[in-house]
């Protein structure tokens, strides 16, 4: 029998093939099967609890009244301009919120307050808030796939204001600023909003606190992964 060779432009598409005594054979690697391409992990969804014995919370102004709130996600002066928060409270797991009770100390030691901009957050309002920020923007709010740090009561906002004046003291920016001027390390600010921005994290950093990078006024209380991720609303607390 005649073996006519295949066309040139045909030559890849052959398995290779080996004389043995007259026969043709199809060579072992033509005929292994596709290698698979392995897939990519899938992220864990976090599956927030919603029954009270699992919220190891205390209330700011019950420690300490005069802690100053502005919250603002119980109003609509905020980037959703919704109102999210049913009751304008703030809530953070005990351990932090005793830290933060110390941290108030130093601060008033220097003349300053605290103003709390938002603590708690239950998972909710963490679906609602990446919902409404533009992808281009979503480094500066939590995956509700994973949860916050605020849903676990381990996470504040806040900023200093005097205690002479009642007002604000000056900061890079204001509250949600999704600018790089928010970052913590941003170097043109004015010297004083670079004073003040270094107070807070000292004040912060002294009681177990470390600040987030692109918001100066976000802190994470340590051992926050032992917390679990809470979906329960402030009228329930």
């Amino acid at each position: 029998m005649k073996f006519t060779s295949p066309e040139p432009d045909r030559l890849h598409q052959l398995p290779r093939r080996t004389v043995v005594g007259g026969l043709l054979f199809a060579s072992v690697a033509a005929c292994r099967p596709p290698v698979a391409t392995p897939k990519a992990p899938v992220e864990p969804q976090v599956v927030p609890r919603r029954d009270r014995q699992s919220a190891r919370l205390a209330e700011l102004t019950g420690l300490d009244p005069s802690i100053r709130l502005d919250l603002r996600y119980a109003t609509t002066n905020n980037f959703t301009r919704r109102r999210l928060y049913a009751q304008p409270r703030a809530f953070l797991a005990a351990p932090a919120a005793e830290a933060l009770v110390r941290a108030y100390k130093l601060a008033q030691a220097d003349g300053c307050g605290l103003t709390i901009f938002d603590a708690y957050r239950p998972w909710r309002v963490t679906k609602a808030l990446w919902d409404a920020t533009p992808r281009s923007q979503r480094d500066y709010v939590a995956n509700p796939k994973r949860g916050s740090r605020h849903n676990r009561g381990c996470a504040v906002d806040l900023t200093l204001h005097d205690l002479r004046t009642g007002a604000l003291v000056e900061m890079p920016t204001g509250f949600d600023d999704f600018s790089p001027r928010a970052h913590r390390d941003y170097p043109a600010a004015s010297p004083p909003a670079i004073a003040n921005r270094a107070r807070l994290q000292r004040y912060m950093e002294a009681e177990g606190f470390t600040g987030l990078s692109n918001e100066w006024w976000h802190f994470d209380f340590r051992g926050w992964e032992a917390f679990p991720v809470l979906d329960i609303a402030f009228e329930d607390l």
